[in-house]
């Protein structure tokens, strides 16, 4: 009879690499949604109790289940307050590497781009988010968004189009001055 080995232990020590690992991205995660830094340190904390409470269920790849938690966290908060003053839009986003896609126009400017990116629904500039700005991969941006690999990609794919259409739309001036942003300058 073979030794069985069991799942990793999920002790103290354990926890507390995790949250040595991925604490400063749940706050960013936070920051980019929420106005306070206070607020989104509170979502972390908020988040790695979660992690610890279900500890047998954080996968090796924790940063996305991680985001998951964040996720359905502040949607439980926006539901319960019908209204999300401190809520922060999108504009805080990298837009250029958001709007970065084969073909796309690198000379539109930031303030164009974020303004045909406030034009989609909340779906949209998520999976966005998720895949521009948190640098997931499509099936670890469907397992935050809780749905499948498929679901996500023609989520993304459609989002990515939109994006495409809204920026079409923009102004002729947008597209005479060249601009690249850096996260500092968004």
């Amino acid at each position: 009879m073979g030794v069985r080995v069991g799942p990793p232990q999920r002790d103290e020590g354990w926890f507390t690499s995790l949250y040595a690992a991925e604490y400063a991205h749940i706050v960013r995660y936070g920051l980019r949604r929420l106005t306070d830094g206070d607020a989104a340190a509170e979502l972390a904390q908020e988040v790695f109790v979660v992690a610890w409470r279900r500890r047998v269920e954080v996968p090796d790849r924790s940063l996305p289940w991680l985001y998951g938690v964040a996720r359905r966290l502040l949607a439980n908060q926006w539901r319960s307050r019908r209204a999300a003053p401190d809520l922060q839009p999108i504009t805080d986003v990298d837009l250029t590497r958001l709007a970065g896609s084969p073909g796309a126009d690198t000379t539109v400017g930031v303030a164009d781009v974020r303004a045909a990116l406030a034009t989609l629904n909340e779906l949209d500039q998520e999976i966005l988010r998720l895949v521009g700005w948190e640098e997931l991969t499509v099936s670890e941006a469907a397992k935050v968004l809780g749905c499948t690999g498929p679901t996500a990609a023609v989520r993304l794919h459609r989002a990515r189009r939109r994006l495409a259409e809204a920026m079409a739309d923009q102004p002729a001036r947008a597209r005479r001055r060249p601009m690249l942003a850096t996260r500092e300058e968004l």
